[in-house]
Formats: C-alpha cells, sequence, structure tokens
C-alpha cells in the first residue's frame, strides 16, 4: 500500500470517531503538558539558581591561597616542605594573570581601620573592590553610583554601618523594605569620611629601624635585653629589616551605599567599607599576611588572591594549573557540582511524575485502537481480501496511533508552556507586591519541546503495537462475515 493511501485512509479513519479520538488526544496532550510542566519547573529552578551565581562574580572565579594556609580546596602532595612552597606574592599574581583565559588576579585587601564621621569614630573592616565588580548583583540596587575611577578617594558603605553613622536603628521598619534604598540615608551621600590605618613603609636604614604606633619607643623586651650589644634591630627581627609602619589618615568621600551583601561568604571578615582596588593597593595598607616570615623578603604577600575568568568553563583547567604552580586553588564550580547533581535528580523525579499522566493517556490510546478494531472488522477483512498484507494493516493503524501522539504532542506543549507562563506571571506579580525582584520560575527551552513531542509520538506507537498486531492476525473470511 503506497504511503499517500495509507495516510488517507488514517486520517478518515480518525474522522469517523471525532469525539472518541479527540478524547484520546486530548488525554495524551494533558499527559505531555504533565510532563513539559514539571521538567520546565525544575530547568526554571535551576537556571534560577545558576543565573544569580553568576552574577554575584562567584563561578567564574577561582579563589587562590598558599597550599599550606588550610582552607577550603583540595591540597598539592609534598606541599609541606617549605623549600617548596611559593610565596602568594606580585610575583605570583603576575603568573596568575598571564594564564589563558584570566581577565585580571586581584589580591584580597581588607585591613581593619578607624573611621571617623563627625566628631565620632568607629572601627570596620574596610575592603578593596575591583572596577569589574560594577556589574555583580550586590551593586545592582546600589544607592548613590559606584567608584568613578579605580584610583578614587570615594567609598561605599554597607547599609548597616551607614544606619550606624547616622545613629538609626538597623533593624527596617518593614520586612519588605530590607533590600531597597533607604531615604534616610541619602544625606550621608556626598560627605566626608576620615580613615586611619596602618601603612606599611619601605624599609628603614639598618640599625634605625622601628615600628611607629602612636610611640617612638617601646620598652625592650627580656631576650632583647639579653642579645649581644652589636646586635641590629634588623637581627633581632627580620621583619623590621623589610619594612617598618606608621599611622596615616586618608579622606574618603561616599558615593554610594549597598543594600546587598557582596561579601556574605566571609563570616567574620566581612567588610563595611568598600574603595577602589587601585586606591587601596596605592594606600600599602598593613594586612595580616605583613605579619608573617615570607614578609621579610621585602615583596607584598596576601592571604588571598581571586582569579577572574572570561568563561565559567576555563575554572577547572586555570584551577589545575594554578595548583601545579603550588598553590591551593577553589572556585564555587566544585562546591557546586553537588548541588547540580541534586538538580538533575530533581529533575528526573519531576520528569517521572510529568510521565505517569502520559502512561495513562498511553492506555486511551489502546483502548481507542481496540474499540476501532472491533468496528472496523469487516473494513480489515476487505482490505485483506483486496491484496493487503498484515505489514500494511499494522502500519495503518501504527500510522493512526502516531498521528494522535503528533496532535496530542504538540497540543501538550502549548498546554505546559501555557500553564508556566501563567504561573509565572502570577508568581512574579506576587513577588512584585512585596517588592521582590522578579523570577522566572519555570523555563521551557526549545529541547524540551521537541523531546516532548518525540516522546508523545513514542508512547504512541509503543501503545498502538497490540492493536496493529490484533488488527494484523485477523482473518479475512471470518472478518467478512463479522456483522
Amino acid at each position: 500500500m503506497k504511503a499517500p493511501d495509507l495516510l488517507e485512509l488514517a486520517v478518515r479513519n480518525l474522522r469517523e470517531s471525532v469525539l472518541r479520538n479527540s478524547l484520546t488526544t486530548l488525554g495524551i496532550g494533558v499527559g505531555v503538558a504533565s510532563l513539559v510542566a514539571m521538567v520546565s519547573l525544575g530547568i526554571g529552578l535551576q537556571q534560577n539558581t545558576t543565573r544569580r551565581l553568576e552574577r554575584s562574580g562567584l563561578f567564574d572565579t577561582v579563589m587562590v591561597t598558599r597550599a599550606d594556609a588550610g582552607g577550603f580546596g583540595p591540597r598539592r602532595r609534598n606541599a609541606s616542605t617549605a623549600e617548596n612552597q611559593r610565596v602568594l606574592d606580585d610575583n605570583a599574581r603576575r603568573d596568575f594573570a598571564a594564564l589563558p583565559g584570566v581577565l585580571e588576579a586581584v589580591p584580597d585587601i581588607r585591613t581593619v581601620a578607624q573611621i571617623r564621621y563627625g566628631d565620632k569614630p568607629h572601627r570596620a573592616m574596610v575592603a578593596a573592590v575591583p572596577m569589574s565588580a560594577h556589574d555583580r548583583e550586590a551593586f545592582e540596587n546600589l544607592q548613590g553610583s559606584f567608584f568613578s575611577s579605580g584610583s578614587a578617594g570615594e567609598a561605599i558603605l554597607q547599609k548597616s554601618f551607614a544606619e550606624e553613622l547616622l545613629n538609626l536603628s538597623p533593624e527596617p521598619a518593614d520586612e519588605s523594605e530590607a533590600g531597597k534604598p533607604s531615604p534616610e540615608l541619602q544625606p550621608l551621600l556626598g560627605k566626608e569620611l576620615v580613615m586611619s590605618y596602618a601603612a606599611r613603609l619601605s624599609a628603614p636604614k639598618a640599625g634605625s629601624a622601628q615600628i611607629a604606633s602612636g610611640a617612638s619607643h617601646s620598652p625592650a623586651t627580656s631576650q632583647e635585653a639579653s642579645a649581644p650589644a652589636n646586635s641590629t634591630d634588623a637581627e633581632l627581627n627580620p621583619l623590621l629589616a623589610a619594612f617598618s609602619v606608621a599611622p596615616e589618615t586618608r579622606t574618603l568621600r561616599i558615593v554610594g551605599i549597598l543594600t546587598a551583601d557582596p561579601d556574605a561568604v566571609r563570616g567574620v571578615g566581612r567588610a563595611r567599607v568598600f574603595v577602589p582596588q587601585d586606591f587601596a593597593e596605592g594606600l600599602q595598607l598593613m594586612l595580616p599576611s605583613d605579619l608573617g616570615s615570607d614578609a621579610a623578603a621585602g615583596e607584598r604577600t596576601y592571604l588571598e588572591i581571586s582569579v577572574r575568568l572570561r568563561h565559567p568553563e576555563d575554572v577547572p583547567r586555570v584551577e589545575e594549573s594554578i595548583r601545579r604552580m603550588g598553590f591551593n586553588a577553589f572556585s564555587i564550580l566544585d562546591a557546586s557540582r553537588s548541588v547540580q547533581t541534586a538538580f538533575r535528580i530533581f529533575d528526573i523525579f519531576l520528569a517521572v511524575f510529568g510521565s505517569l499522566a502520559l502512561a495513562v493517556a498511553s492506555l486511551g490510546i489502546v483502548n481507542t485502537l481496540v474499540m476501532a478494531i472491533l468496528e472496523r472488522r469487516r473494513e480489515i477483512g476487505i482490505l485483506k481480501a483486496l491484496g493487503a498484507s498484515d505489514m500494511d494493516v499494522k502500519l495503518l493503524f501504527f500510522v493512526e496511533a502516531g498521528a494522535m501522539g503528533v496532535v496530542g504532542g504538540v497540543l501538550g506543549v502549548a498546554m505546559g508552556w501555557t500553564i508556566g507562563k501563567i504561573i509565572n506571571i502570577g508568581v512574579n506579580f506576587y513577588l512584585h507586591r512585596q517588592n521582590v525582584p522578579p523570577q522566572t520560575l519555570w523555563l521551557v527551552p526549545w529541547w524540551l519541546v521537541f523531546l516532548a513531542v518525540g516522546f508523545s509520538i513514542f508512547v504512541s506507537f509503543v501503545s498502538g503495537l497490540y492493536p496493529a498486531a490484533r488488527a494484523a492476525k485477523l482473518d479475512p473470511v471470518r472478518a467478512l462475515r463479522y456483522e
């Protein structure tokens, strides 16, 4: 039997029982809609989570520490020997920046300073922020503006610290106002702060080195008193030969107030005042890493350097390159692998539960085609008497089942997409009333559309196996006698 004749017969047979075939097709559509709606929910939640993490600047960043610094990430073997350890200094920073795919290598510069606003001093953690952080999610709802340049003497304050400067209550009056700019803090913008900090100065001449801490001299310790008379300060303390420390002050202009926290993962090291990265490096702030033995070499050392990449897919390669240099490297992708696995398992469960409705719809296809066999026994007998083979009869029922699968699949995708769209609109309407940014909870990618329609056709063909085989086995003589 030719394909056009086969298709014409199948369409004619489907038209004869419009209501029954339409209900069967609708059942397939509902099953496909259930599958699409559930899987698209999992995809939407995963994409929403991934997008927020990417905009936070964590997915494309590798955090680097010394191999013996503990912390996170796998350590290199044999990294505990001091002679094999590299120092995390500016030389290492330049090596990181030279790796393929790296945009910048930014050292973590943060220190405790005294911030004076008006006549009242405050102690706060001050941290440096690169200009590339302008596009991060934490600075989206910035009250005021971002830094005008990387070397500007400007400051961005945490909202809680800004409230402290104005003696305001840190608790928002309404929970829905927690992430919004506060009109009470607007007077701070453009005002000046005075930051007092400890500055690391270049090495003084031998014999005159001392740490300036507000007093020109400090009492000698018992160890210093017992030292030989001809011993110099540098011999007693190698750090004194590398640098000295002196108090400094700088004036900062407040340009912005953060409503979100870009440093939430740092715990007790969380900063309350942010300054431009280049400006902070020019201040020569005294860092905790300067108190280590490596500081005696004269080079600036850091506790951590953040390596930012052009593409998140380059993270594993850059991580491995940094580990081969003798450092400890970690990225949020390492921690997110378990989250991605959990999302995949979640998607599988959603797909399984969504497929249950499609499995029920497949029983409707079997029932419809079996009923069609009983009603069309004479027709089948005539076809076989005219020379139609068993395969022709099977193909006829397969085409009918496939047609219901195609129509039901397309209808189901449209229904699933509509359901997701309506729920997205409803959820975002509610979030808008709660002053929360809109979210995309349901997402239907193109591959899900083709997969759903293809799965619907596959289920329809499988459901047509038994009816097609039963129709092909009919005896044409008995079929022609059937009333």
